[in-house]
C-alpha cells in the first residue's frame, strides 16, 4: 500500500516549514549558537569529528558541495583555528584536514545550545514521542541520502553512456 498524495503533500510542506523555522532560529541566535564560529562551521566540522582527518575532496563529497566551496569554508575555519591542514604524506599535492582542539570545543558548545533548544521545544513531549521522531527523521535522512546517491550514480552513468555513444 502506497502513501497517499495528501500525506506526501503534508510531509513536504511540513519539511519546508521546519527548514524555514530552522533558518529563522539560526539567524536570530547565530551569535549564541555559533559565537565566532561561521554558520557553516558546524556542517564542515561535524564530518571531521565523526570520520577524523580526511582529504578536502572527501570532505566536500560528504558535504555535498564543490571542492572550491569546501576549500573556502575550510580556509575560513583554519584562519579561526578550528581546523588544521597538513600535507598528505601519500600525495604531497593534497592536504589532510583535521579538527583542532578549538574546533572540538566549538562543536561541544554548539551541541549544548542546540540541546537546550531541543529540550525547550520538546518539553511537553514524552520520551517515547521524541525517540519515535528521532528514529523517523534518521530513517528519512538515510532514505533521502540513498535516493540522492542513486540519482547521482544514474546521472553519471547516463553522461558516460552519452559520451561513449556520441558521434565523434
Amino acid at each position: 500500500m502506497g502513501i497517499t498524495q495528501d500525506t506526501t503533500d503534508r510531509l513536504t510542506a511540513g519539511m519546508g516549514q521546519l527548514l524555514r523555522v530552522g533558518r529563522q532560529l539560526s539567524h536570530r541566535a547565530a551569535h549564541e549558537l555559533y559565537g565566532d564560529l561561521p554558520s557553516f562551521g558546524w556542517a564542515v566540522m561535524a564530518p571531521l569529528e565523526i570520520s577524523g582527518e580526511q582529504r578536502l575532496s572527501t570532505l566536500a563529497c560528504s558535504l555535498g558541495v564543490d571542492v572550491s566551496v569546501a576549500s573556502r569554508q575550510v580556509a575560513a575555519l583554519e584562519r579561526s583555528g578550528y581546523v588544521h591542514r597538513r600535507p598528505d604524506p601519500q600525495d604531497g599535492r593534497a592536504s589532510l584536514i583535521s579538527l583542532s582542539a578549538e574546533g572540538t570545543a566549538a562543536l561541544q558548545r554548539t551541541r549544548s545550545v542546540r540541546g537546550q533548544w531541543a529540550q525547550a521545544a520538546l518539553a511537553d513531549w514524552t520520551e517515547e514521542e521524541a525517540a519515535q521522531l528521532t528514529r523517523l527523521l534518521e530513517r528519512l535522512t538515510t532514505d533521502l541520502t540513498t535516493d540522492l546517491a542513486a540519482t547521482d550514480r544514474a546521472a553519471t552513468d547516463r553522461a558516460a553512456t552519452d559520451r561513449a555513444t556520441a558521434p565523434g
